[in-house]
């Protein structure tokens, strides 16, 4: 039975129905409007099953948009144009969008194989589904990072690397004509890397993989690498070393003697501490060095703060790219989420500042970061993991000047 049959058949026993009632023949009418149900049903079915054999057939529908007709040598020939949709863009499609339309407009059920559901659909139903595009974007909160990780030194070798390093250097002296100097000896330490296992894993159902949007699987892989790379940053700063099978971050190094900055619990951070940090600074790593700081920091303690002629010391100007770039005493500043905010009456010695450059720390990666999907056999589940085998060290700190506020 086609629409149009089934239309058909619909329209005529309905007006003999109506007949019978002008008629005062209601036990006639009670019998054709059984007819009329009987047909409502028979045609639903039909429109299940055939929509059943679609599905099992292929995803995919093919919907009939119009008929071009083109001329070609003096013959006319009727082309069809055709559109194919899939389950996942149904209620996208042209031929679900103007069957919603007509049920907005005029009432007409929208037919069971563009429902395929197992509840009847009459015109008494309250809703459908809106045929309106749904945007590929989930919205989440916002995390900051990438800021820590393209400024470090980035190396790729095996585990066991090791970084010869020296605190001695030979010095040259004067002397008189034939005469010699002292021979002088250059011992060497090393810096060693190991390898640490960094690792991410996010179950879902089957079901949920299934039936979820493409932008799903998408914006879960960007969470597993957004978290990989927080926890590298995270060590990076404030790692705690291969105790805790993790790279060693750069506020577990003590700072050379005089270049830790130290504020009394009754004190507070001055114009002051700002140039006993900067002139504890060697010379010698004056290039490169860099603050580091929470936002919290920078706008409570340095936005304001101005030197003994009034002029601020911290600027916020935008570049070229039109980002701000934020600076004390003219070096950049580099906001970060992974350290202690300052407070003015801590319970326990907070670093929340530090002068730092950043190509002092290197951190080496055994294993770059892979994300493999796999399925658990047991449950069905669809597994997103990404691992990675890392460690991190400081090579040279003595570019470190921390910004210390003591709890006594």
């Amino acid at each position: 039975m086609t629409k149009q049959e089934y239309q058909e058949q619909r329209t005529a026993l309905l007006a003999e129905a109506e007949a019978f009632v002008d008629a005062g023949q209601l036990k006639e009418y009670e019998d054709k409007m059984k007819d009329v149900e009987d047909l409502e049903a028979q045609y639903d079915a039909m429109c299940k099953a055939q929509a059943n054999i679609n599905a099992l057939k292929d995803k995919t529908t093919v919907t009939p948009l119009e008929n071009k007709i083109t001329t070609v040598e003096g013959k006319v020939i009727e082309n069809m144009t055709t559109e194919v949709i899939t389950k996942d863009n149904l209620y996208a499609s042209l031929e679900y969008r103007n069957a919603f339309m007509r049920n907005v407009l005029a009432g007409e059920p929208i037919p069971a194989n563009l429902l395929n559901t197992d509840a009847n659909t009459k015109t008494t139903d309250v809703g459908h589904v809106i045929p309106a595009p749904v945007m590929e974007k989930i919205v989440e909160k916002m995390e900051a990072t990438g800021m820590i990780l393209p400024l470090v030194t980035r190396t790729s070798y095996k585990g066991g690397l090791a970084i010869p390093t020296s605190s001695v250097k030979p010095t040259a002296t004067w002397v008189a004509e034939g005469s010699g100097s002292t021979k002088q000896n250059k011992p060497t330490g090393s810096v060693t890397f190991n390898y640490y296992k960094l690792r991410c894993a996010v179950s879902v159902s089957l079901e949920v993989d299934t039936v979820t949007l493409a932008i799903f699987e998408t914006t879960l892989i960007n969470n597993v690498v957004e978290a990989m790379t927080k926890a590298l940053e995270q060590a990076i700063i404030s790692g705690t070393g291969g105790n805790d099978y993790q790279p060693t971050g750069i506020l577990a190094e003590t700072p050379a003697d005089g270049q830790k900055i130290e504020i009394t619990k009754a004190g507070r951070v001055t114009f002051d501490k700002l140039l006993a940090a900067e002139a504890a600074l060697p010379l010698a790593y004056e290039n490169g060095a860099v603050w580091f700081m929470t936002k919290h920091t920078f706008m409570n303690c340095f936005v304001g703060m101005v030197d003994a002629e009034g002029q601020p010391i911290a600027r916020v100007t935008y570049g070229i790219a039109g980002r701000p770039e934020r600076t004390l005493l003219g070096r950049p500043v580099i906001l970060n989420d992974y350290m202690s905010n300052y407070a003015a009456a801590p319970t326990a010695a907070t670093t929340f500042a530090f002068l730092f450059n950043p190509k002092d720390y290197v951190l080496n990666t055994n294993l770059q970061m892979t994300i493999k999907k796999y399925e658990d056999n047991d449950t069905d589940d669809q597994i997103t993991k990404a691992i990675m085998l890392v460690d991190g060290k400081v090579v040279d700190k003595n570019s470190l000047v921390t910004l210390v506020k003591k709890s006594s």
